[in-house]
Parts: C-alpha cells; structure tokens; sequence
C-alpha cells in the first residue's frame, strides 16, 4: 500500500527547507501504517518538508522503495520484513550511500531475510555483521522486553548532561509518555552512540504512575541515542508506535530529529509546532491486519 498521493510534494520548495523525507512503516504490532502518516502531515503542514509515505502491507513486499533515491532522509519504521532483492537492494544503497536516517521502536530488527543471500547481513541476528542493520547501522539489535509488556509504560527522562542537544530543544524529563514498554538494549552502545533520553518504566499505563522500584531502572535503558554511519547522522528511539505519537514530547523529539538528521539544527524551533493534523485515534497496539 503506498499514500504518496495524500504527502507528495514537488521537490523545489519556496521557504528555508527543502528537504524531502520517505517515511517506511509496516511492523504488524505498534500500527506504524496509522502514526507514520500522521507524523508525515505534521512534517508536511507544520514544517514544510516533502514527504512520501510507503507502507509495507506484508513482510514480503514494501513497494515504492525507488522513492529513496531523490530523498534527503529515511524514516523507517518496519519489523522483521524479508524483502525480495529488487526492493531490498533501494534500501541499501540509501543506507550505504551515507544518507541520514531515523529508526522508530522495531527498526532495531527491520529485516529479517531469510530468502536472500545477497543482503542476509542486514538481518537483525546476523553472526558475519553483528547485529545486522539494527546494530552496526542503528546502534542495537531485538534483544527483549525491558519493561513488562502491555502492563508497564514508558516516561522519558533526559539524560544528564545532554540537554542542550538540539534534538532535546523544548524537551525536559516527563515531557515523553507512552504506553509501549521499554527496549532493552546492551550497555554500552557500541561505537559514538551518545545516549539522549532514557526510559523509566511505570509501574502502570497511565503516565502519572510511579516508577518501578529496583533493577528495572537501575540502571534505566537508553530509548533515544544518536549515531554517525558512514558520516551520516543517525538517530534512534525505541519509543513511536501509533499511541506513543499521542504524546507531544515524542512527536517533538521525533520532528526535532528530522531537523537536525538532514543537518538543519540551527532551524530547530525552541519548542517546535508538533501539533496533530486533523483527527488523529490510533488503534491500541498489538498483532492484528495492518490498518489501510
């Protein structure tokens, strides 16, 4: 399923940005078909960068992918997709080319190609790339649950001595909310990951709740990071189903992250317009057909 019709844009914008971001979702689970465009209107409408919008309707197919050759930024936010090498092969040439990309919640273990020799590394277990695209791209891989899921939530607090970064503009600790649980990831994160926002879990699922006492946040798992590829920006968060973007601190550090991905840190608003575009109600997370 592709929406271009509803998010395309010619590539020639009058204004201060002319960027063009392809957002990717398809995960089966956390309805990125649902959050993903709305995230592209408010790119769109309240930031003025052109936007494409694929959806990968099965873990077989994600057509449109040829997209990715005029786009300045990838947002991708898919989950375990064994991709033939004629749409696969778009991809990698993006993420090889040292383009900027942005990975949501299961872009930690976007592939899993079992039918295809030819990009098997990208695969979220590989042993020959440790970690596949998740880690060596991203900067981590599916390990499990860190929070319980459906059952703990999840409150972003900014870690210290980071927030003056200018994706943290307009962000302070409890401003990032949202129900899905947090990742667990391995400490440290390998390579120049530098850590930006780490996740508390809640004893509950409303965002008032008190924290879980003992290991679970001690120490609390990184769920927003940044990272360089190929000297391309790369920005992560375990956080962004559909629900989580009901949340205005996440839709901001997502927005802000585009900005500064594709190099734009000096635009980046004290605190950015992330206000939702028309009706807006995802459905609650969990595996069920995609939504169209």
């Amino acid at each position: 399923m592709r929406r271009r019709d509803l998010l395309a844009l010619p590539l020639a914008l009058t204004g201060p940005i002319s960027k063009r971001i392809v957002l990717i979702s398809g995960d089966d689970e956390y309805r990125s078909e649902e959050g993903l465009p709305q995230l592209a209107k408010i790119l769109f409408k309240r930031h003025r960068f052109a936007c494409d919008a694929l959806n990968s309707d099965r873990p077989t197919n994600l057509s449109g992918l040829e997209v990715l050759q005029y786009a300045d930024l990838m947002v991708l936010f898919v989950r375990f997709r064994d991709l033939p090498d004629e749409q696969m092969k778009h991809i990698v040439k993006y993420v090889e080319s040292g383009r900027p990309i942005v990975g949501l919640r299961t872009a930690t273990h976007a592939f899993n190609l079992k039918s295809s020799p030819t990009y098997a590394r990208y695969s979220w277990n590989s042993k020959t790339w440790d970690g596949g695209f998740g880690r060596q791209v991203l900067g981590e891989t599916w390990i499990d649950h860190h929070g319980e899921h459906g059952k703990q939530s999840t409150r972003g607090i900014v870690v210290k001595g980071a927030e003056q970064h200018p994706i943290l503009r307009g962000i302070h600790d409890g401003d990032i909310w949202g129900p899905t649980d947090v990742y667990e990831v391995r400490l440290p994160l390998p390579g120049d990951c530098r850590p930006l926002v780490l996740g508390q879990v809640l004893s509950g699922m409303h965002p008032d709740d008190p924290p879980v006492e003992g290991k679970p946040n001690d120490p609390m798992m990184p769920i927003a990071w940044t990272k360089t590829y190929k000297q391309a920006r790369i920005f992560t968060t375990t956080m962004g189903a559909s629900q989580d973007l009901l949340s205005e601190g996440l839709r901001r550090l997502i927005v802000n992250a585009c900005y500064w991905a594709v190099g734009l840190d000096t635009h980046i608003p004290a605190k950015t317009n992330v206000d939702l575009v028309g009706e807006y109600h995802p459905t609650p997370f969990g595996f069920r057909d995609a939504q169209k």
